[in-house]
């Protein structure tokens, strides 16, 4: 027998309700929220988020801000750019930060291809 219904998955809360694009818009805020991204301090994939805009490193319990959904924002990035190649001679800071940068385009390479997935199978 053929399936008749789709999983609704973290918005199946509202039901019918809202309308489908704004249930896949507050999908993926709900999916980038409560989603583990890496720690800055100790690199372990062990960062979630306390409040809006705080979050928290559960193993080395270091506290940062970041964006609302996303603890890196494209103007964190830039601005992590700006301080990495005003610090010139520092190259042991200057591999940590690359090491760091690399990290966060992982996770966003990761987060755009599960975004890329669920729209397919919908």
């Amino acid at each position: 027998m053929a399936k008749r219904t789709q999983k609704a998955g973290l918005t199946a809360r509202f039901g019918s309700r809202y309308g489908v694009s704004v249930r896949r818009r507050a999908g993926s805020a709900i999916k980038k929220k409560s989603k583990l991204y890496t720690c800055p301090k100790c690199h372990y994939v062990k960062v979630r988020r306390k409040s809006a805009g705080i979050w928290h490193c559960k193993k080395c319990d270091y506290t940062f801000s970041g964006g609302v959904w996303e603890p890196f924002t494209r103007a964190s990035d830039a601005n992590n750019r700006v301080v990495r190649r005003s610090m010139e001679g520092a190259t042991a800071t200057d591999m940590a930060v690359i090491a760091q940068q690399a990290a966060v385009d992982f996770e966003r390479k990761l987060a755009e291809a599960d975004e890329i997935a669920d729209s397919e199978e919908e």
